[in-house]
């Protein structure tokens, strides 16, 4: 999908099965933001979902670390490591989103990346040659020609017009960057960190309350083979992803739900 802009992503959001997704998952959010306890306890909510998420992002990448570890400081991973890093900048990332996409996506490389490749590669794209990981089994990743053109595209994917969903815009953001592999290490943190900047930037989810990784993490084989599907650019494929985006999503709503129940219960 090479220089995605507002048209294509209008015909993404009237696939087959797209629009009930983003209706389901919208009342499920709908409900998540208008539960009593956000008017006291929002902030508590969106620190559960931001460790939540990036626990489950790093686990989509390889860590093996258990939620708990990560909640006390135990996890000495690097994947973890950076998924915290990036999840606790976002909030500072969404207003320069829309407008300089490349320079954010550089920025959470270098907070994704840290611990795992030298300063020199920090928000850098791959050069020929270099390695990427496929921790979800792509095969052979895009040529750095092929990426630079393609994440050309995503400054007019962003600005596309307010009538194409929030959740259309997100899975077609986060299945572009996990397709590319720009950076070649911690591109999974990368894309799904910018996923969810788009929900946060187009109002669908403004108080970044509902963590999504968590959705795909728990439809791991989903995931990846959704994903495998949006590669072909095939209508069905591409229709089966932002499905499973919209899944996720709702699935990481219902979690922040439980956790808003157990802040009520006390």
């Amino acid at each position: 999908m090479n220089a995605v802009t507002a048209d294509p992503l209008q015909r993404i959001a009237e696939l087959p099965g797209v629009g009930e997704a983003v209706e389901e998952t919208r009342t499920v959010v709908d409900r998540l933001l208008g539960h009593r306890v956000l008017r006291r306890r929002s902030a508590d909510v969106s620190l559960e979902s931001a460790l939540r998420g990036a626990h489950a992002s790093a686990v989509l990448d390889g860590s093996r670390a258990e939620l708990e570890e990560v909640r006390s400081g135990a996890a000495d991973d690097p994947l973890i490591k950076g998924a915290l890093r990036v999840s606790g900048e976002l909030g500072q990332l969404v207003d320069v989103w829309r407008k300089a996409p490349r320079q954010v996506l550089a920025r959470l490389h270098t907070l994704a990346a840290a611990d795992g490749v030298g300063a020199d590669a920090l928000g850098r794209p791959r050069a020929a040659g270099e390695p990427a990981q496929d921790p979800l089994g792509l095969g052979e990743p895009p040529s750095p020609g092929a990426v630079a053109a393609r994440l050309d595209g995503l400054d007019g994917l962003l600005d596309a017009h307010a009538s194409v969903p929030a959740l259309v815009v997100s899975a077609v953001v986060h299945g572009e960057l996990l397709a590319l592999r720009p950076f070649g290490w911690g591109d999974g943190l990368v894309a799904r960190a910018a996923g969810r900047l788009t929900l946060i930037d187009r109002g669908l989810d403004p108080k970044s309350l509902v963590p999504p990784e968590l959705g795909h993490r728990q439809r791991r084989e989903e995931y990846a083979e959704a994903l495998r599907g949006y590669t072909t650019g095939t209508p069905e494929g591409v229709a089966a992803w932002v499905v499973h985006c919209c899944t996720a999503v709702a699935d990481g709503a219902r979690d922040s739900l439980a956790t808003c129940e157990a802040l009520k219960r006390g």
